[in-house]
This record gives C-alpha cells, sequence and structure tokens, in this order.
C-alpha cells in the first residue's frame, strides 16, 4: 500500500526533471559571430548574440544537479517541492525499513539479530541525511551544510518527545482510579487530572536509558562550557567512542533484555502465589502467622496445612495443590495453574518426592514469612499487624505484577512460509536503504538552497520539516495508543524512548565521525543545550512515574514551540553558531 502513493508522484518528479531548472553550465561563445571594432566605427552586435546574451545564466542563478541529473532549483517555490517529493521518499523508506523489520523480528524473534540488527535499521535514514549533509564538497560546504544534519538530530528529539509524546496522551487517554488508568474506560473525556495513561515499568526503564544517552552531549560540550578550544579535537573524539561503546551496550541490553524481562515477571506471579497462600490465614481465622517474638507461628503453619490437606494423610499432593490455587482465585493476574503448582512443589518438596509432608510445608511457609518480615515496615504494636503486613505485601506484590506487563497474554502470529517471508523482508529492508541512501544527498541540498533563497538558516528549516519526513512511528504510534489500554501505551512510549536513544547515540556517533574525520568546526552548542533540555525533562518525568494525568500532554505539547524559540535565542546569543545564506536574486 505504501507503493502507490510514491509512483503517483512519479509523473510530478519527472515533470520537474524536463523543467527549466538551472544547471552548473558554461556559455559558448562562436568565435565566428564575435565582430571586432577597428577603433573608428561603432559595430553594433548581430542579433543572435545579443539574444544568447540575455539568456546567459549569472553566478548567482546557478545550481548543481545531484548525481548530475537530479533536478534543482534556486526559487523558493521550487525547492519546497523538491523538500516535499525528496521528503515524502525518505518517509517512504523509513516506513519500509520499519515494515521489514517487522516482519523479519516476527520470524527469528527478539535474539541476536533482532536486538543487534534491527534497532540500527530505524535509524538509518536519519543517519543517511546527516552523512549526506557532510560528506561530500569541501570542507567549507561541509561545514555550511552540516547544519542541516544537526538540525535534523535536534528536531527528530524534540519532536518525539513533545508533540508524539503528548498526542499520544490524548488520544490513549482512559479514566484514572486511585493510581492507575483503567482500560478502554474513558467517561471523564477531557479530565486534566481524572484522565490519562498508565505504563508499565519496563517504560520506565527506557525513559532511564534515553537519558543516560546523553552522555556523549555532554562530554562534546565541555571546551564550551570550560571556555577552551584546545581541547575541542579530543572531547569530539571521546564522545564519538562513548556513544559508539553506548550503540553497543544499548543493543546487548536489547539481545538479553526479553530473558530479564521474563525472568522478573516470573519472580513477580510467584510473590502474587506467595500473597494467596498467605491470605488463607485471614479467610479461616486461623490465628497470627507471627508469634510476640516475631517468629513464625508453627501453630498456625500446621493448622494450615491440615485444611489444605483434605484426605488428611499427612501429604499434599498437586491435586490437592491445585484446588488450593483454583481456590485461591488471582483476579485480575493472568496465573498459569500448572506453572503455580510447580513453583510451590519446587520450594517446599525439597525431599524430591512429589508429595509436600507438613515439616517440608512448615519449613516453606516460614521460610516465604521471613521473607515477608525482612521486607517489609513492621509495626510494633498491639500484634495486629500481621494482617495489615499480609495486605500490604498483597497490593505491593499485584501492583508490581501489573507495572512488569506480562507479555504471555499475547497470541503468537504463525508465520507461513517463513522462507519467503524472510526473503520478503530483506528485499523490502534493502529498498528502503537503497532509498534513503539515494534520496539523502538531495534532500539536504535541496534544503540547504530552500535556506537560500528563502534567507532562513537551514537549521531551522531541518529543525522544523525534517523529523516529519524520517519519523515514519509517527502514525503508528498514534494508532496503537487509541487502542486505550495500558499494555499498548507501554509499548508505544517505549518505542517512542528507544528511538530518541538511538537518535542520542547512532546517529550523533555519524555526525560526530562526520566532525572529526573532516576537521569541522563543533559550534553547535544551541542544539545541543536543547537536546539536553527537552530529554533531561521529559526522560526524568518518565523515569519515576507511570501514570500520566492528561494535563501533561500539555505541558509537552508547549515544550516545541518553547524548544524552538530557546533555539533561536541560543543561536543568536551564542555568537550566531551558523553562518546566515547570502541572499541571492529569485
Amino acid at each position: 500500500m505504501g507503493k502507490k502513493p510514491a509512483f503517483l508522484l512519479l509523473p510530478f518528479f519527472f515533470l520537474a526533471l524536463s523543467g527549466p531548472a538551472h544547471t552548473r553550465a558554461r556559455p559558448i561563445t562562436n568565435l565566428s559571430t564575435v565582430v571586432i571594432s577597428d577603433g573608428t566605427h561603432d559595430v553594433r552586435e548581430p542579433a543572435s548574440t545579443q539574444l544568447n546574451n540575455k539568456y546567459l545564466i549569472s553566478p548567482s542563478d546557478m545550481c548543481e544537479q545531484t548525481y548530475g541529473f537530479l533536478p534543482c532549483t534556486t526559487s523558493l517555490l521550487g525547492n519546497v517541492f523538491l523538500i516535499a517529493v525528496y521528503g515524502y521518499l525518505m518517509l517512504l523508506a523509513a516506513k519500509l525499513l520499519s515494515n521489514g523489520s517487522e516482519i523479519l523480528l516476527q520470524i527469528i524473534g527478539p535474539g541476536i539479530i533482532g536486538g543487534l540488527f534491527l534497532p540500527v535499521l530505524s535509524s538509518v535514514p536519519d543517519a543517511a541525511i546527516i552523512l549526506a549533509s557532510g560528506l561530500s564538497g569541501s570542507k567549507e560546504t561541509a561545514q555550511n551544510q552540516v547544519s542541516v544534519g544537526m538540525g535534523l538530530l535536534a528536531g527528530s528529539t524534540v519532536m518525539l518527545l513533545t508533540v508524539l509524546w503528548g498526542s499520544c496522551l490524548l488520544v490513549g487517554k482512559c479514566d484514572i482510579e486511585g493510581t492507575t488508568a483503567v482500560d478502554l474506560k474513558d467517561t471523564k473525556r477531557f479530565s486534566f487530572t481524572g484522565s490519562g495513561v498508565s505504563t508499565d515499568v519496563w517504560t520506565c526503564y527506557a525513559a532511564r536509558i534515553m537519558v543516560l544517552s546523553v552522555v556523549p552531549f555532554i562530554i562534546v560540550q565541555l571546551p564550551q562550557v570550560l571556555n577552551t578550544t584546545s581541547i575541542s579535537r579530543v572531547t569530539v573524539l571521546i564522545s564519538l567512542i562513548v556513544s559508539i561503546s553506548l550503540v553497543i551496550a544499548y543493543s546487548i541490553y536489547q539481545v538479553f533484555q526479553p530473558w530479564i524481562q521474563k525472568r522478573r515477571i516470573e519472580y513477580a506471579k510467584q510473590k502474587q502465589l506467595i500473597s494467596g497462600i498467605l491470605k488463607l490465614v485471614k479467610m479461616h481465622a486461623l490465628g497470627r502467622l507471627f508469634t510476640d517474638d516475631g517468629e513464625p507461628n508453627i501453630d498456625v503453619i500446621q493448622k494450615l496445612f491440615n485444611i489444605i490437606d483434605e484426605n488428611a494423610d499427612g501429604c499434599l499432593s498437586a491435586k490437592e495443590l491445585r484446588a488450593l490455587v483454583i481456590g485461591i482465585q488471582f483476579e485480575d493476574v493472568d496465573t498459569n495453574i500448572d506453572d503455580a503448582i510447580e513453583k510451590v512443589m519446587e520450594d517446599f518438596d525439597t525431599s524430591k518426592d512429589s508429595c509436600i509432608d507438613e515439616h517440608e510445608f512448615v519449613v516453606g511457609i516460614s521460610r516465604w514469612l521471613n521473607r515477608l518480615k525482612h521486607s517489609a515496615i513492621q509495626r510494633q504494636d498491639d500484634g495486629s499487624w500481621t494482617p495489615r503486613l499480609i495486605n500490604d505485601f498483597q497490593e505491593r506484590a499485584r501492583t508490581e505484577y501489573d507495572l512488569l506487563g506480562d507479555k504471555n497474554d499475547e497470541v503468537a502470529e504463525l508465520i507461513e512460509n517463513p522462507k519467503w517471508m524472510a526473503s520478503k523482508a530483506v528485499s523490502i529492508l534493502l529498498m528502503g536503504t537503497i532509498v534513503a541512501a539515494v534520496c539523502s544527498d538531495p534532500l539536504v541540498d535541496a534544503v540547504d538552497n530552500f535556506s537560500t533563497a528563502s534567507n532562513i538558516p537551514s537549521l531551522f528549516v531541518a529543525f522544523i520539516i525534517l523529523p516529519f519526513a524520517t519519523s515514519s512511528e509517527a502514525v503508528s504510534a498514534l494508532i496503537f495508543a487509541s487502542r486505550k489500554r495500558s499494555r499498548t501505551s507501554s509499548l508505544t512510549y517505549s518505542a517512542i524512548y528507544g528511538s530518541v536513544t538511538m537518535s542520542n547515540i547512532l546517529s550523533l556517533s555519524v555526525f560526530l565521525s562526520l566532525v572529526y574525520f573532516r576537521h569541522l568546526t563543533w559550534n553547535f552548542s544551541a542544539e545541543v543545550s536543547v537536546i539536553l533540555l527537552v530529554c533531561i525533562l521529559m526522560g526524568l518525568i518518565a523515569s519515576f512515574r507511570t501514570t500520566f494525568p492528561l494535563w501533561m500532554c500539555l505541558v509537552a505539547c508547549m515544550l516545541y514551540p518553547f524548544s524552538l524559540l530557546l533555539l533561536y535565542v541560543l543561536d543568536d546569543v551564542l555568537n550566531g553558531s551558523y553562518p546566515r545564506p547570502r541572499p541571492i536574486m529569485v
């Protein structure tokens, strides 16, 4: 479906090819038509020569065709059209890379390739534009055009964390009851405090990683902070090494994170099981689980064993444990009964005879109670703290499970003909990479020419326009968030934080490589300041809370124009970092 609109643009593209685009041309003079005066008689040039001179192109009106055949123009509207065409092609490339990655991920799963290779592909469009902005031309040309790459880098980060972040909150809002948003319930409409979204704890981890990803920006800014230029090139190299190291570390984390998450979810389920069994003590009023000196009450534990041991044979079988697990009723927790029985057997059955006797049960429950006692704050009063301790543990276990966001409820899709789908995915990825590589250079030239024609610094053009041409996940993120579930909101915001993280480390690595190996001057303090402000502010907010009221949508969206204004002020204050384009005749 993504190819059809691209073909519709082809006639306009070739129309631009055949139009009167200005190119770098040398006028050829026919010497046979030149008449030389003898000094005494005025000689009038032939009409043909006057006509040729009329259409000679002045140097100020010339532009250079990319690859020697792609159209270029010096007019304002012409460059707007070219930016729209090349921008759409870059958006198409980003969608191809995204679709190909999703297909490949369904086939191979989140393993080594999914963790190392696919995250890099998401940053290919941005990296291609950054590379094109400073790779070709002389050092002076690269110094002027590289601001397009930095503008894209800053603009992508700000757009994702402000406009897209706030929009996802707006379309994904649900009613907030207590401290969390209720899935699929949106009756409070636009209540700034009564509606919002909730995410899981893994989204908080993604936000914290995003905050850590700004370390290379801080390093490269040290010479400006210290007001010295003697170590500028050294800090660029150090920042480059750190950013590449972070790319490798983040990719490795992507490989092992699913296993870590699965282990944490299993631990949360075990805590739910413990809290459910301890809840039986309250239900049957067996007494206090702890004695006056704070030790497990053996008599109460033995009474609990006798209740569970229905046939009174002194041993708890798997059948009796199954009845116990079913009777606990885990409410909203999706607990597999067989897994729960296996966990109890593994924890209690030290003799490995598939039967839990009274001694093993007393030792196992005592171990659970001691663990519970050390993980909570005991209230030294009349001894009634036992049920409160159980309630507190039970509530924390349920909250922790909800925050972890169990993924086991998702049904894996069966892939028919995986070899064909893998070939299709690789072809889509290859096509997207080629389109991004080919279109990035003419897009940078079009932005630079538009900047010259409009007398607007290319930094601001790239900051505002280019992020929307390379962020293919914007529309899909909004559609995903509109499902109004905590699960989908968590995935949406995790994807946003992951995109910003890859931009901060991978795209910055490409940019720093250009600056270092082409011996360019680092004068991008304004952009770095804006990136640091937005990333740290939004990252800290998302790192320490999982529920976001609707009023935070306004804060996030207002941060975008504030960032643009701040960039303009800092760019003007910090010694006018960027050379203003020279005015030319349009």
